[in-house]
């Protein structure tokens, strides 16, 4: 009996041991600055300890990446101007290891981000303004392009930043019926049809919504209900929440995220609300360089918590942990990831003295190993 009970609790530290353990997967630019390509790390939920595993190598500006629903592959852009595309991988969870698959042309220059589900790996192409659909085979490798869909307006920028289409985002929606994508150059959001198993029309278009002109909508993320949507809007910072339902998006609320006397430039990037559903977080790069944190109220209403320094420059991209207990931040030109202490009762962030030194880090992914 007394083995048996030794037994179990063995058992049980094992697992909870196993549980507290995830991979960190860092997509970065490699041709801007020391890095060698996609680093992967473990991460302990219990202390934020991390510990490099492995590097692919030779991987052309990894900077946003995506991983399959079953962790056994890993697909990156390629974000190098008219030679960018999009490369696969086969990830073994347990060593970290990368094996490079294969790779096609983006069919549109510099993607900046990608989504995957079981069928099919979506590029946001930033310069070509398009988005590319490319299929997936059971051995994780892509297909050709199954369809390119090209974006053509324009808008106000008083900078030149939007005398064409910028495609920034690419998103399944909750029900994974229709995917969004945010067009920066076009003060747009799109809304299409979901078809993953066409040959070539996986997407066809539903709605259109117009942003306010000028304000270069960016990343959007939902609410853990898939009640709510939240859009940053990268030139003003602003942020304007929706209530979705059935491929639709309705606004509720539009705020700033910058002091009414903050005369830099903003630069909004990354936004996620935290798996309680309870707060939501937005980072600024530009001259501010900071962290915003605010409330979600039962009604999707956001109610403005606090503003804390990124510590860093250029808040690309964050991540909140598995936990819940920490956010850590990818800093493109200070070169390290910044890892805050999250409380998960009032949503505040405070600096855990942990840094994760790599060079120009982009993007963060947790993975179960």
């Amino acid at each position: 009996m007394k083995k048996l009970f030794f037994l179990t609790v063995v058992l049980l530290f094992a697992a909870n041991a196993h549980a507290q353990h995830y991979n960190l997967l860092v997509g970065t630019y490699t041709n801007k600055g020391n890095s060698e390509g996609i680093y992967v790390y473990d991460f302990n939920t219990l202390n934020a300890e991390t510990k490099l595993k492995a590097v692919a190598k030779n991987v052309v500006n990894p900077s946003y990446l995506a991983i399959s629903k079953d962790k056994k592959f890993v697909y990156s852009v390629n974000e190098d101007g008219k030679n960018s595309g999009v490369s696969s991988f086969k990830f073994n969870s347990t060593s970290g290891d990368l094996s490079f698959i294969n790779r096609k042309a983006s069919e549109g220059a510099d993607p900046c981000y990608i989504s995957v589900d079981d069928k099919n790996v979506i590029l946001a192409n930033y310069s070509g303004g398009t988005i590319s659909v490319f299929g997936r085979h059971a051995d994780g490798s892509l297909t050709d392009a199954k369809q390119v869909i090209q974006h053509t307006g324009k808008s106000i920028d008083p900078q030149k930043r939007q005398e064409s289409a910028h495609v920034h985002m690419v998103q399944f929606t909750p029900d994974k019926k229709y995917l969004i994508s945010n067009d920066l150059g076009e003060d747009r959001i799109y809304i299409y049809n979901y078809n993953p198993i066409s040959r070539n029309k996986v997407l066809s278009i539903k709605t259109v919504i117009k942003t306010n002109a000028g304000s270069g909508p960016r990343h959007l993320t939902f609410s853990p209900n898939g009640r709510f949507a939240y859009l940053a809007h990268e030139f003003n910072g602003s942020i304007t929440g929706f209530v979705y339902a059935n491929g639709t998006l309705k606004k509720i609320q539009e705020m700033a995220t910058a002091d009414k006397n903050f005369t830099g430039r903003i630069d909004g990037a990354d936004i996620h609300v935290s798996a309680d559903g309870k707060f939501l977080y937005e980072s600024n790069r530009g001259d501010a360089n900071t962290i915003n944190v605010f409330a979600v109220l039962p009604t999707g209403i956001l109610r403005f918590v606090e503003s804390v320094s990124s510590l860093g420059k250029g808040p690309r991209n964050f991540s909140i942990d598995p936990s819940g207990k920490f956010l850590l931040v990818a800093h493109q030109y200070t070169n390290e990831v910044v890892v805050f202490n999250r409380n998960s009762i009032t949503g505040k962030l405070t600096d855990s003295g942990k840094r994760i030194n790599v060079g120009v880090p982009v993007c963060l992914i947790f993975s179960k190993l």
